[in-house]
């Protein structure tokens, strides 16, 4: 997806902070309008890295279609020589509609992000066994972490996962009320 120059603030409404750092990153101009030239390029010896976005769209849909406004992709995949990198972005228990699954049920909302994750994994020809790293959000780490820590213990085993990924686990609150666990992982494989 390509973003278009969408202005989502009021800039009638802007303090004084704001517009300063917006005229110092060079978006608005003295007179409080946004400036219709690009952000200056800082490759001008080097491309910038290629980046691809990854999608499942048979399982979650893209933030930005149901979410508005939504700035981000759910992963990205980058190369380096011979090996491709996976950054998977906080994933929850949103489905294909982009409508949280399992409302107060935290066991099968974990179970539902593995699903979502797993599927942004194979999009890429990837699996749980290239994931080098989780890290884990709770809404509630004291309720939820004894839960949590049999399912991640059970899916790593049953996937065989050995070394397993390393992971940290925080209390947080996450973007929907609705939403009781999110996960955002990192893969890296050979081609």
């Amino acid at each position: 997806m390509i973003v278009t120059k969408e202005i989502l603030i009021d800039l009638d409404k802007l303090t004084d902070g704001e517009k300063e750092e917006m005229i110092k990153l060079g978006i608005l101009n003295e007179f409080n309008q946004i400036k219709n030239n690009h952000y200056p390029s800082i490759h001008k010896n080097r491309a910038p890295i290629e980046k691809f976005a990854v999608h499942a769209p048979e399982v979650i849909n893209e933030a930005y279609n149901y979410q508005k406004p939504s700035s981000f992709s759910r992963a990205l995949r980058f190369d380096f020589g011979g090996h491709k990198v996976l950054l998977i972005s906080g994933t929850a228990s949103v489905n294909d509609q982009g409508k949280a699954e399992h409302i107060g049920d935290f066991k099968a909302q974990l179970w539902r992000t593995y699903r979502n994750i797993t599927n942004l994994l194979k999009a890429e020809e990837m699996s749980w066994h290239d994931v080098v790293r989780t890290t884990n959000y709770l809404r509630d780490i004291e309720r939820d972490y004894a839960d949590f820590n049999k399912i991640r213990t059970t899916f790593f085993s049953w996937l065989e996962l050995d070394p397993l990924p390393a992971s940290t686990g925080i209390q947080a609150r996450l973007c929907w009320e609705t939403l009781l666990v999110e996960i955002e992982a990192i893969a890296i494989s050979k081609y």
